[in-house]
């Protein structure tokens, strides 16, 4: 009873924050209880008397704002918001995008002292100089600091990361009023619970404990290092493990331009346009090939160094796609490719994407129907806002979940496409993404690919083998039909993207489309226009 009460004050107070920001919504059609009818009137005289505050102000701001007065936690509760809008709609996520994860810093004293207790000894003992915060955000903050070589006695910078004090208090009493919440939704608002509100709030749960464990930001650092060892003019900083704990980080400092200046990066005579292409092909390869990539790659978090390599910042929030869901992209892109839409459909019940009471059969016949009308026709002629409302629409008749790690990868390239263009904005995007999806074509769908996923069963193994020609035939069908888009490309002109727009929005089903469109190269292949 305690408990109910503290989270309705809390929620209360978020309330009256909203009405003095102009922010009044609750779902459409939603039952609404009389406690939040009379809570609503209640902040009324609010929403009135700072009306002329608002004068001027945008109405897709107002949300973001309000957010952002109210502290850490719901600036991270509006950030994972926006990037479901399968839950929350197309407008409201829209809206959330405004949101900034800026936060004013706390003082340089309590960092220190954070410091100190993070690493159990004092600041002096770890670090030659210890600068102020350089930025400052809802989870965390970075300092400039220095450090020297015992052997060598050379100093060098590092870039410090330490948790804000009592962040742990604070988010833990915030999502229990969230959870709070989440239950009431799924009591009161029946379409509500489909989208399953409670999963939701114990996602963003999932989310910021992992975010507040700073040892596992620096163990995702070591990994893409590993990863990309191989690779050129893209790096990672290098990670100081003696100077890093739960709650204390600390990188190699960055000198490089932020690739938001695209002013600062021509004068420094750096190549825009390729940086662009670099920056595109790096998060597929990251996504195809290592089923790993980073899933905040806005402009604040990329950099470019003297040589001219890429070096992403914060990595905070990470994308995972596994072996068997990035061969469930492949199967698909083949199945489109070739029509062989049965084995497509089959695919889907395989990975258990679609409940069983449905058949393979009728699937099929669904993604024939899609598959049908693009095959033999130029890409300009496709209209992909109806091939996606098509899309958004079987989902729901198929009763298809929702995929997290596919609308993290699908949010991801939309923001890794905005950073592209925003230095190349004449880049093809399907010219661009041709060598690194006919690497992942070959990995996945040749026999080199086949054989990692053939395990060790020796009947597994037989089939595989037995079908050697047929899977070079389909790798190399593929790769023709990837060599087709780059000739021939995919136009997205501006009425396309208004209509395609208005079908999401229509549709309201941006979750279960990302299974189909989780991976944008896959997507351009997919929609070629291939004959048999």
């Amino acid at each position: 009873m305690a408990g109910a009460v503290l989270n309705s004050l809390r929620l209360m107070r978020a309330g009256i924050v909203m009405a003095q920001h102009g922010v009044h919504f609750w779902p459409k059609g939603m039952k609404v209880p009389l406690a939040l009818h009379a809570a609503r009137a209640l902040t009324l005289p609010v929403t009135i008397l700072t009306w002329p505050f608002r004068i001027g102000k945008p109405r897709e701001r107002r949300i973001s704002d309000a957010l952002a007065s109210l502290g850490p936690s719901y600036i991270k509760l509006g950030q994972f918001l926006a990037t479901r809008a399968d839950v929350i709609g197309p407008d409201l996520a829209r809206d959330l995008s405004f949101l900034q994860d800026k936060m004013a810093p706390f003082p340089l004293v309590e960092a220190k002292r954070a410091v100190a207790e993070g690493l159990q000894r004092s600041v002096e003992q770890t670090f030659a100089t210890f600068g102020p915060p350089v930025a400052a955000a809802s989870i965390a903050q970075v300092h400039k600091a220095t450090v020297v070589d015992p052997k060598s006695g050379a100093s060098k910078d590092v870039a410090v990361k330490v948790l804000r004090p009592g962040i742990e208090r604070r988010f833990k009493a915030d999502l229990d009023s969230y959870f709070f919440a989440a239950g009431l939704v799924e009591k009161f608002h029946m379409p509500s619970r489909r989208l399953r509100p409670m999963a939701v709030v114990a996602n963003l749960k999932r989310t910021t404990d992992l975010e507040m464990d700073l040892r596992l930001e620096a163990a995702a650092i070591s990994e893409m290092a590993d990863n990309i060892k191989g690779d050129e003019g893209f790096r990672v900083p290098v990670v100081d493990w003696r100077r890093t704990s739960k709650r204390v980080l600390t990188l190699e400092w960055i000198d490089g331009i932020p690739v938001a200046d695209i002013a600062a990066l021509n004068a420094a005579g750096h190549d825009t346009e390729a940086l662009g292409l670099k920056i595109l092909r790096t998060f597929l390869r990251h996504a195809m090939r290592d089923g790993f990539f980073h899933a905040d790659m806005h402009p604040g978090n990329l950099f470019i160094d003297r040589q001219g390599n890429v070096v992403a910042v914060d990595f905070g929030i990470m994308g995972r796609l596994s072996p068997i869901e990035r061969k469930f992209l492949a199967e698909i892109l083949h199945g489109l490719i070739t029509r062989d839409f049965r084995r497509a459909a089959a695919i889907h019940f395989e990975a258990g994407y679609v409940p069983p009471h449905h058949t393979i059969e009728t699937f099929a016949q669904a993604m024939r129907a899609i598959g049908e009308p693009i095959h033999g026709r130029t890409a300009e002629d496709i209209s992909m806002a109806d091939l996606l409302g098509q899309l958004f629409a079987y989902t729901e008749l198929f009763d298809m979940e929702t995929r997290p790690e596919l609308i993290l990868l699908q949010k991801s390239m939309v923001i890794v496409e905005g950073v592209a263009r925003s230095l190349n904005p004449h880049l093809n995007m399907w010219t661009a993404a041709e060598p690194v999806a006919k690497e992942w074509v070959e990995q996945n769908l040749g026999v080199a690919g086949q054989l990692r996923y053939a395990g060790s069963g020796a009947v597994d193994l037989g089939r595989m083998v037995a079908d050697v020609p047929k899977l070079m035939h389909r790798a190399q069908g593929t790769l023709e039909a990837i060599d087709s888009i780059a000739k021939n490309g995919v136009r997205l002109d501006k009425g396309v993207i208004r209509d395609l727009a208005h079908e999401q929005a229509k549709a309201g089903r941006w979750g279960r489309a990302a299974l189909w469109v989780g991976a944008l190269a896959l997507v351009a292949i997919a929609y070629a226009m291939l004959k048999g």
